[in-house]
């Protein structure tokens, strides 16, 4: 008999508030229609999640899918990096069936919550034959919405999330735990201290959160040349929510001063999922 995998991990769908009014993760139990597999991967706050915890979502997720009766995935995850996971995943899903992440941004004891509502349309998304080959999808807030190019928009909305779709390249499924990728905020005044610290920590790449359409200042561009001189890869994205970004400007610290300096531009990409694409071409060798 086909059935959907339903993978939990934690997050606001699974949390009720204690006597202080602070969420606490348990378990999620949901009343569906389709005939689901619960696994029961981890009980954690996505926001406490590292590298090894992804991979074993996609680790996971690959094991479902191993069962020819499965017909697809769901994926209970938090809300804080579930851009970061469901890309992770996406990168290295290369089966037709659909794999769709969801969560919540009520607890599960809240008297309106809306967990129950997106985990019934995670689970009609994979049921849909029309999702088939569409790689990672998340359905959150009556929208669906490819996990490539995914950030969250807004802390408490229940339509939390948006994405600028990216076109699909699936890489070699390796594990990047282990692998060190660190984000560097850019900011007026900003010097090449953390840039210099990350070196100095054992960097294997850098993602560099920059104003405007890509740009900084002349001491962050001489740090990034540093980098690359050393072979540490520097992505450049921007602290700007929409909109793509290219190396447009000059003058020393512009988006064309970095490239030069041998940084390569995230067009759509923001820092979160820059930083997992380049953990995951460091653990593949891409």
């Amino acid at each position: 008999m086909s059935y959907i995998a339903l993978l939990t991990t934690g997050g606001t769908i699974a949390s009720s508030r204690d006597e202080n009014g602070v969420s606490r993760p348990g378990a999620a139990r949901f009343d569906l229609a389709a005939e689901v597999k619960v696994v029961d991967l981890m009980s954690k706050d996505s926001s406490s999640f590292d590298f090894a915890d992804m991979d074993r979502i996609v680790d996971a997720v690959a094991e479902a899918l191993e069962d020819t009766e499965c017909d697809g995935v769901v994926v209970l995850h938090g809300t804080d990096t579930m851009e970061e996971s469901s890309l992770l995943v996406d990168l290295f899903h290369d089966d037709p069936r659909p794999v769709v992440f969801t969560g919540a941004q009520r607890t599960s004891d809240h008297p309106d919550p809306d967990g129950p509502a997106n985990v019934d349309a995670a689970v009609r998304a994979v049921t849909d034959s029309a999702n088939r080959g569409r790689g990672v999808l998340v359905v959150f807030g009556g929208r669906t919405l490819p996990a490539r190019g995914l950030w969250k928009c807004h802390t408490s909305e229940l339509d939390a999330f948006a994405s600028s779709a990216e076109p699909r390249t699936v890489l070699p499924r390796s594990a990047i735990a282990g692998v060190r990728v660190d984000i560097v905020a850019l900011y007026p005044g900003v010097d090449a201290v953390a840039i210099d610290a990350y070196r100095a920590a054992g960097t294997q790449g850098i993602v560099l959160q920059a104003l405007g359409s890509g740009n900084t200042n002349a001491d962050v561009v001489a740090a990034v040349k540093a980098c690359t001189a050393e072979g540490v890869p520097v992505v450049v994205t921007t602290r700007v929510p929409v909109g793509e970004i290219e190396p447009s400007y000059g003058g020393g610290g512009g988006g064309a001063d970095l490239v030069d300096a041998g940084a390569v531009f995230s067009p759509v990409l923001r820092a979160g999922q820059a930083r997992v694409l380049l953990a995951a071409q460091i653990a593949t060798r891409v």
